[in-house]
Formats: C-alpha cells, sequence, structure tokens
C-alpha cells in the first residue's frame, strides 16, 4: 500500500500545479499543531519568493482548490502562508480497512530491491563471559537485523567472536600448568585428539582472569604465552585441538545466554576464521602500492583532502609482523565479499570505536577489497550507565555478568506480578505461569529501555523505571496488548464473531486520532530501516498504546448496542494488537497472553 502521507502530497500537488505553481512546493508532513489540524504544508512560504506574491495569497489558492477534494474535511490557509489539512473520516476508513485486509503486511510493502547484508554484533570474547557491555550491541544488532528482514532484506547476523590472539595463548599456557600431563601438549603425539573438552565453562571462566593477572606481573609466564600463540597461529596440531574446545564449550554457552536474550546469529564465524585470507590480501595491498612501512609497522594511508582532522594511517601489520584488529577485520570483510557478496555491512560497536571503524571502511575501499558500491556503516553506540550516571557496575565496582542483570530483572519483574496479583479480583495464575509471564516482561522491559533511546546516546538503565507498568517502558506496551487480547476473548467467549465486519467512519475524535496513528505504521517501518533506528519504533508504538488506551477508556466496546459499530470497533483493535506484536517481534521480544 501507499503511505498515507504519499497519497495525500500527491493531491496537494496536483492542487498546486493546477493553481500554477510547482509540486516542489507541495510537500505535506504530519502537523506539528495535532490541536490543530492534522498534517500541514508549508510551501507557500518558499514559493512567495520565486511567484513573487504574498505567501498567504498562494496558500488561499490551494486552499481553496484543496477544499472541493474529497480527501479532506479541511483546507484551511492561516497567515502568514500555512496550509492546515484534515482529512475525512470515509477516505480514513477505507485505508483502515485495507490494511486489515493486508494480513501480515498490515500496508507496509516488502522492498522490491532486496539487498544482502550482514550485521557484525556481539562481538564477545570466547573463554569469558558475557557482561553488561554486550547487551547493547546484541540488543540494537538483532532488532536492525529482525527490520531488514521484515522489510524483505537478506539479513544475515554475524556473530564475530573473539577468539585470536594472546588470549587464546594465555588459556594454553594456564591450563599447560595445572594439567601439564594432557596429550594436547605431547609434540610427539600422532594419535586423535580426545573428543571431550578436559575442562568445563566454569573452570575455563577461570582460567582466563587467572592467566591475565599472572601475565601482567609475571614476565617470563608473559612469554610462555606469547609463545603459544606464536604456536597455535602457525598451526601446532595439539594447540589447535585446544583452540576448539576452547570454541566449542564457550559457543555453547554463549548460544545458551543470547538465546536467553532473543537474540540469534546466522553466522558464529570468528577471528580465526580470517586468518587464511591475511597473507593474500597483505601481498596484494604490497604489490598494488597502497601498503608500506612505517617505523616498523605496514600501513595504508586513509587521509582524504577534506579531512579537517588527522586521520592517522591504518595499520596492517606491526613491526614483528603480527597482524591487529585491523588486519582482521579487513581479512573479514574479504571473506564476507567471497561467500556473500554483501551489497551493505552494519557494525554495531561502541561510539568510541568511530574513528577505528573511519580507518577501516576507508582502507577497504582504498584497496579495493569492496566493490564501490558496497556500502559499509558503523553503528556507535552510547554507554549503559548506573543511576549514578557512570557506566553500569555491581554494587561492588566490578563487570556485571549479562545472566545476573537478566535474573535481577526477572525477579523483580516476579515480585511485581505476584504484587498485581494480590490487588485485583477474579485473576489468578499459578507460581508456573507467572514465573514464565515474568521472564517475557523482563525481557521487554529491558530491550524497550534499550531501543527506546537513540543508539548513539548515552542512557541510565534504571530498574525500578524500566520495570513499571506505566509510562514509556516495556511492560507498558506489552500490558496494552494484554489488554486487547482480554477484549478480543471475551468478544470471542460471547460466542460473536466478525462476519461481516469492516471498518466504519470513525464515531469519535479518539477514535479516528487511533486510526491516524495506526496508519503511519508503513512509514514508520520504512524509515526505521532507512535510517537504522529502531528508537523509531519503540516511539510509535509507544503512541499507538497511548492513542488506543485513550479511545478504549472513553468508548463501550464490549456494550456497544450497534452490532457492525461493536465489529467495526473488534475490526480495529485486531489491527491494534497485529501491528504493535509485528512492532515489538522486530524489536526481539513478545508478549505474554495474561499479565
Amino acid at each position: 500500500m501507499e503511505k498515507i502521507l504519499d497519497l495525500i502530497a500527491d493531491e496537494v500537488k496536483k492542487a498546486f500545479v493546477s493553481c500554477g505553481y510547482d509540486e516542489k512546493y507541495a510537500g505535506v508532513t504530519l502537523s506539528n499543531r495535532p490541536d490543530l489540524c492534522e498534517y500541514q504544508c508549508n510551501g507557500a512560504l518558499a514559493a512567495a519568493k520565486e511567484y513573487k506574491k504574498a505567501p498567504f495569497v498562494i496558500a488561499d489558492e490551494v486552499a481553496q482548490k484543496l477544499s472541493q477534494n474529497s480527501m479532506f474535511a479541511m483546507a484551511e490557509s492561516v497567515k502568514p502562508g500555512f496550509l492546515n489539512l484534515k482529512i475525512q473520516k470515509s477516505f480514513l476508513a477505507d485505508y483502515i480497512e485495507q490494511m486489515c485486509q493486508d494480513t501480515g503486511r498490515y500496508g507496509c510493502e516488502r522492498t522490491k530491491q532486496p539487498k544482502t547484508v550482514i550485521v557484525d554484533y556481539g562481538g564477545p570474547n570466547v573463554a569469558k563471559p558475557l557482561h553488561v557491555g554486550h547487551l547493547r550491541p546484541a540488543i540494537i544488532g538483532e532488532s536492525i537485523k529482525r527490520i531488514g528482514k521484515f522489510m524483505g532484506h537478506n539479513m544475515i547476523g554475524d556473530v564475530h567472536l573473539g577468539d585470536w590472539g594472546l588470549q587464546m595463548g594465555l588459556i594454553i599456557t594456564e591450563l599447560k600448568e595445572r594439567k601439564p600431563d594432557l596429550v594436547y601438549f605431547d609434540e610427539t603425539f600422532e594419535g586423535e585428539y580426545p573428543k571431550e573438552a578436559p575442562f568445563t565453562i566454569a573452570e575455563l571462566e577461570e582460567i582466563y582472569p587467572a592467566a591475565s593477572s599472572r601475565s601482567k606481573g609475571d614476565e617470563s609466564y608473559k612469554e610462555a604465552a606469547m609463545q603459544a600463540t606464536f604456536e597455535l597461529q602457525q598451526g601446532r596440531k595439539g594447540y589447535q585441538a585446544l583452540l576448539s574446545h576452547i570454541l566449542n564449550v564457550s559457543v555453547s554457552d554463549l548460544k545458551r545466554n543470547y538465546e536467553n536474550l532473543n537474540v540469534s546469529f546466522e553466522l558464529w564465524k570468528g577471528e580465526s576464521d580470517a586468518q587464511p585470507y591475511i597473507p593474500e590480501m597483505v601481498q596484494k595491498m604490497k604489490d598494488d602500492g597502497y601498503a608500506y612501512v612505517s617505523d616498523g609497522a605496514l600501513v595504508v594511508d586513509v587521509k582524504e583532502e577534506t579531512d579537517t582532522k588527522e586521520v592517522p594511517p591504518c595499520i596492517i601489520l606491526k613491526s614483528d609482523g603480527a597482524s591487529l584488529y585491523n588486519t582482521t577485520d579487513l581479512a573479514t570483510i574479504v571473506w564476507r565479499m567471497q561467500d556473500y557478496q554483501p551489497d551493505e555491512m552494519i557494525y554495531v560497536t561502541d561510539k568510541r570505536q568511530e574513528l577505528y571503524f573511519m580507518q577501516v571502511f576507508r582502507c577497504a575501499r582504498k584497496t579495493g577489497l569492496v566493490k564501490p558500491v558496497t556500502q559499509l556503516k558503523h553503528i556507535g553506540f552510547g554507554t549503559m550507565n548506573g543511576k549514578d550516571g557512570k557506566p553500569f557496575k555491581t554494587r561492588d565496582g566490578g563487570v556485571m555478568r549479562l545472566e545476573y542483570l537478566v535474573d535481577e530483572i526477572n525477579k523483580e519483574m516476579l515480585r511485581k506480578i505476584n504484587e498485581n496479583q494480590k490487588t485485583r479480583e477474579g485473576v489468578v495464575i499459578s507460581e508456573e505461569e507467572a514465573k514464565e509471564t515474568s521472564k517475557t516482561v523482563a525481557l521487554a522491559a529491558i530491550k524497550y529501555g534499550d531501543l527506546s533511546n537513540q543508539a548513539g546516546k548515552d542512557y541510565i538503565f534504571d530498574i525500578d523505571r524500566f520495570t513499571s507498568f506505566e509510562g514509556n517502558t516495556g511492560p507498558y506496551i506489552l500490558y496494552t496488548i494484554v489488554r486487547i487480547k482480554s477484549i478480543l476473548n471475551k468478544y470471542k467467549t460471547v460466542g460473536r464473531n466478525e462476519d461481516g465486519a469492516v471498518i466504519e467512519a470513525p464515531h469519535s475524535d479518539l477514535e479516528k486520532e487511533l486510526m491516524l496513528t495506526l496508519s503511519r505504521f508503513n512509514a514508520v517501518m520504512e524509515n526505521a530501516y532507512e535510517e537504522t533506528a529502531p528508537h523509531k519504533i519503540c516511539a510509535y508504538i509507544y503512541e499507538l498504546a497511548n492513542a488506543f488506551n485513550s479511545f478504549y477508556h472513553a468508548t463501550k466496546i464490549l456494550t456497544e448496542e450497534k452490532e457492525q459499530v461493536q465489529k467495526s470497533y473488534i475490526r480495529m483493535l485486531g489491527l491494534t494488537k497485529a501491528i504493535l506484536e509485528t512492532c515489538i517481534d522486530v524489536l526481539g521480544f513478545q508478549a505474554p497472553e495474561r499479565m
């Protein structure tokens, strides 16, 4: 379906042209004064200079023309030259009915030019538990991926594991000290290595911080770890087998934690997967004259004439020939282009890495790793802070494990649900259902609390506010959906159905306001994808929930005596529920049956 704003703009363009003015002045927007009108056009102000007329004269002429158009209930010229518009109730009802009939899409068309897009989000290090710092990339990246899929694009999520470098050498070295008799350390061993890992995830999570801490004060230990890293990267079989165990144990645990967040990845690739592509990539950069030695390191200049600040070269190899994150990320681009030919790659990381990604992207373009038309985008997110305005920490000042944070919010949500049960009559849910519901609502609280903020901004992670059933929160959105479900279930319980139902012209201003909000669904989804901005969907569903609740409190729905009017209400409620559920699905959470 064509967006309602476009339909209105088309008629306004015709009116401008009919009056002798260029259609470029006929831009229509949502009104910034909803108390006066629903849509507005300020083009007469800009046209006045070209046509040497007072803007109100132009606005008067166009308003006169539009007043004869059946789409508009009001077309009013307001000095000095504004056009205030309201659309006919019947036109709006017809539009909403078409949305109802477009099951699953509700007026939002799939793209006619689907792209392959790789979203790089997550970035956890193996052998280390997820902490709160991993929350934002996971939540934002998953939502961007889901929005793209809904719009019809081929979206591929890649976790991009940190599974290379010194941390692997540290683990191997510490393991060798603790269990020196393991067959992996016997260079003469020729048989098959055990299929069972010689450690659990709990042991692995303890081994790495212990090794890291010791390496900072023990130079010989650090040298041993660096040697182990070198031997691993050179292909030592025993160490390669240990790496496989580390990955298997870590990835299993990571998948469990990500599943608890309703986050998934199509690709579980890591830095190690990029290693085979590095030698050829580096050689080509040398051969093509892009890479040169500076202070012992191999670098590529990425500064441009338009830069107003100094942009350092992109370092490809250190002076000792070792690779860096830059090297791995560039080699990752190489294999992604070879295997998937993506039209776009989106990286979701901390906004403090903006310069780093500028260097990597420029280097990839300059050296021909990507096609000229391939888009490379960095979505930099802000910091998740505590109530004190500082980065979120545990009570003792440490970095909180992500699963502990989720568990804490689950418990708070369960407490609130149980409290609500005590104050409500006739609604009793079992302890098991309460626990499952609390998990569902807690996830909504976490994700909506994060996504409702513009990604690039810092925000305060306030458990009390995020878990509230009132205000701009996930639980409030879910409570609205559950309320609609309850009304629809009661309607069916009394033996009624929607046979012959059709959306009627709104019977009140509040009903019209709800319809107007519903009509913007397709525009919101398109815009959220184009701007990779999940927060715009959050803003929309909060507005939609408010519009519905205002309509609900002022309207007798289940006691409406006129059957067709009631059927129209129920049909509109069904659409409202469907759109809210579609929106929270692309945000990465669901609604329970009751709360």
